[in-house]
């Protein structure tokens, strides 16, 4: 049976372990918390490395791809240096293919709904998810990316996908080099929730990117709400409900109760390829039209 692990610096309340078949293929998935701790997370990789298929880095990127111009974080490669012989994915393959997919999965499944509330998204962080970002432009979506808002706590929505590139080719060279606590939660502080920014998900049909940023900001009231997002545990799926959310729409597969995050299922791809490295976006798009692949649609209310 192949191996794949998330390494995540993210809350060990949220660890798990499955198995599933990929294209005939036995996988072990496992995501490891460490609760913030990104030397803890470093010797994990050590410990681990050459000894499974493939490595997820979770609660954390190695960088940005916006507009095809690659923003390093710097104070995350350390967690990675002793990573000499596993294939190392963050998520960022997946993020650029599969979850292009989502805005028409939205219209195939929701369409309707959407167009009587209003074709409007908000995204938390967009450079986080260009991809995503982009097919929302694309799809005839108004937009709000909270950047500036979600990522640095400067309250300026930004509109245009055009404005979100500048701000990225401004902002990414020093923000890439700021330590990653400072940019996204980790460890403890991802169970904790300061309501804010509320006009914007009040304004959005669909609050769309990574599930930490939309509930670490998220107002008690999402009543109607469309949420696009990508690792949720079944505690994430009851907050949502209970504030109302109307549909959840996970962007990889719902496993044994939760859906993983893109780098755990890219990890997972690249450990049933036997490929013994990152695959190419390619590659990728290839496997996930065999599996067959698509985001998946929860209406919670």
């Amino acid at each position: 049976m192949k191996r794949a692990v998330s390494i995540s610096i993210g809350s060990s309340k949220r660890n798990k372990a499955v198995e599933v078949t990929l294209l005939g293929e036995k996988v072990s998935i496992e995501r490891i918390g460490t609760d913030g701790d990104m030397e803890a997370a470093a010797l994990k990789y050590q410990e681990l490395d050459g000894k499974v298929d493939a490595f997820g880095v979770g609660g954390a990127d190695l960088g940005a791809l916006a507009d095809g111009k690659w923003y390093p974080f710097y104070s995350v490669q350390p967690m990675v240096r002793f990573v000499k012989q596993t294939p190392l994915v963050d998520g960022g393959g997946l993020k650029n293919t599969l979850e292009n997919k989502a805005p028409a999965f939205l219209d195939n499944k929701i369409g309707d709904y959407i167009n009587a509330r209003g074709r409007k998204v908000m995204v938390a962080v967009g450079v986080d998810r260009w991809g995503l970002s982009k097919s929302f432009v694309e799809a005839g979506y108004e937009t709000v990316f909270g950047d500036l808002m979600f990522g640095l706590d400067i309250p300026i929505a930004i509109h245009k996908i055009s404005t979100l590139k500048t701000v990225a080719a401004l902002l990414m060279p020093v923000a890439g080099r700021l330590p990653f606590e400072m940019l996204y939660p980790t460890g403890e502080k991802q169970e904790k929730r300061t309501p804010k920014w509320g006009k914007y998900y009040a304004w959005a049909t669909v609050i769309a990117g990574d599930c930490h940023y939309i509930k670490r900001c998220m107002p008690d009231d999402l009543n109607g709400k469309v949420i696009v997002t990508n690792t949720t545990t079944p505690e994430d799926v009851e907050i949502f409900r209970k504030a109302g959310v109307k549909y959840l729409v996970t962007t990889t597969p719902v496993l044994d109760g939760r859906s993983f995050g893109t780098n755990m299922m890219e990890a997972a791809l690249v450990a049933a390829s036997g490929k013994g490295r990152p695959l190419t976006w390619p590659e990728l798009s290839e496997m996930l039209d065999k599996l067959g692949f698509e985001p998946q649609l929860q209406e919670l209310n």
